[in-house]
């Protein structure tokens, strides 16, 4: 089986974990990070003592992992940071079957892309765990152990062990038996694949823990039961829960787009601003679950989002630390400067020209002719409806570009910031912006 060690640095070089708990487990369900697990007795004791090998595992269905993902990485890191040992496992067999969505089959990938995902997803991976020390971490690739199977081994040295009325009782398994669509025999087949992942790592590194997402609760005890069955031995599993909004809309995305790790698929000033937009009834479980805060920084702000919420603290403190985390600390540093300058805390001109354009990016914009009217801009930016209502706004004092107020109606667009860009605002916080050509 062909493995990974890398020596990847840590993104943001995150400090270690809260001394004020004496027990990562106790730490983790502090956090919230606990929804199930198997017995919580044997796990508290498990890991207070000697370093244990866990595990989680990511499947190749985009090019880039999310925000559900990121819940993994951290609760990885932080078991990590205790020191346990962990094994960052990626898909590339379960990536060419996908597990089963509530409604209905998923489109295959081919081959070719699933495999160039795995390397994309392993490289995310890589950025969150040390590949240092005595608990160095370690990178799987799950087609390794499963390609060289037929499907007679296949079925006679693992499909042996499940009973089929089990597996019909899985959550996701039984949602989709009463659907219109069915499911097929592939997706049905998923929970031994990942089942059988467990027991691989088990026999290999000695592996005892696997956690991800309370929604694969059926894929994560599908292991647990296997090994018991053919090794005889009790092994663990964590099931973290599903984030939700206070409102009850579903968190990790923003305007329906979901928010990426990648930051080509998600740029760090709209990552910054995503964060920054947290509602002040979630902020401090976000903080709980998304940072390396101790408990007593995160009472602080729980007390500041009480006393005094329009300062948006723990906001702030919230969108900087998991923008540094996920995109290091030079690109956190460059999109807080540019929030700040876009709403007039800062000099505009002084922004380096990529962050600027993906700020922009994040606004109503328009692309414009150097030296075309400001009126017009207006108008096409969507600041106003009309070009007569575009020069009462600049009459009324209500218009500036690039930060100076435009007094005269007949001022052009000059793309004068860095990478030729303007900025527009109306008012006080309504902003857009311009790509001259």
């Amino acid at each position: 089986m062909s493995e990974t060690v890398v020596n990847a640095p840590v993104r943001a070089l995150t400090p270690a974990n809260d001394p004020t708990f004496e027990n990562v487990w106790d730490e983790i369900v502090w956090r919230g990070l606990v929804h199930v697990s198997t017995d919580q007795e044997s796990l508290r004791e498990l890991l207070a003592g000697e370093p244990i090998t866990y595990y989680c595992g990511f499947d190749p269905t985009a090019p880039s992992l999310h925000l559900g993902n990121l819940v993994q990485l951290l609760t990885m890191r932080r078991l990590q940071l205790a020191g346990h040992r962990p094994l960052g496992l990626v898909g590339g067999s379960t990536g060419l079957i996908g597990d089963p969505r509530p409604t209905a089959e998923r489109t295959l990938n081919t081959k070719d892309t699933v495999a160039e995902w795995v390397g994309y997803l392993r490289s995310q991976v890589e950025r969150f765990l040390s590949f240092q020390g005595e608990n160095a971490a370690r990178m799987v690739n799950n087609l390794d152990w499963t390609a060289p199977l037929s499907a007679i081994d296949f079925l006679r040295e693992i499909g042996k062990h499940y009973r089929v009325g089990t597996m019909l009782k899985k959550d996701a398994v039984a949602a989709r038996l009463n659907s219109e669509a069915g499911i097929s025999y592939t997706e049905f087949s998923y929970q031994i694949l990942q089942g059988m992942d467990y027991l691989e790592l088990y026999r290999q590194y000695d592996c005892v823990l696997q956690t991800g997402g309370s929604d694969q609760w059926g894929n994560l005890t599908s292991g647990t039961d296997l090994i018991h069955r053919v090794e005889g031995r009790s092994v663990h599993a964590i099931g973290t829960p599903l984030i939700t909004n206070s409102d009850g809309t579903k968190f990790g995305k923003s305007e329906g787009n979901a928010i990426w790790l990648d930051a080509t698929m998600c740029s760090p000033y709209r990552m910054y601003q995503f964060w920054l937009s947290t509602a002040d009834a979630d902020v401090i479980e976000r903080l709980k679950i998304f940072t390396f805060l101790t408990r007593a920084e995160i009472e602080e702000y729980e007390a500041l989002v009480e006393a005094e919420p329009f300062r948006r603290a723990a906001q702030k403190r919230l969108a900087r630390e998991v923008t540094t985390f996920v995109h290091g600390a030079e690109a956190a540093e460059a999109v807080i400067a540019a929030s700040d300058a876009l709403f007039g805390q800062g000099d505009l001109s002084a922004l380096d020209a990529a962050t600027l354009r993906s700020a922009l990016d994040e606004l109503p914009n328009a692309e414009v002719a150097a030296g075309s009217s400001v009126v017009q801009a207006l108008v096409d930016t969507g600041l106003v409806a009309s070009l007569s209502e575009a020069r009462r706004a600049i009459a009324q004092g209500g218009v500036s570009l690039d930060g100076a107020k435009v007094e005269d109606e007949d001022a052009v667009v000059t793309g004068s910031l860095p990478g030729g860009v303007s900025v527009l605002r109306r008012g006080k916080k309504t902003l857009a912006g311009l790509f001259v050509v």
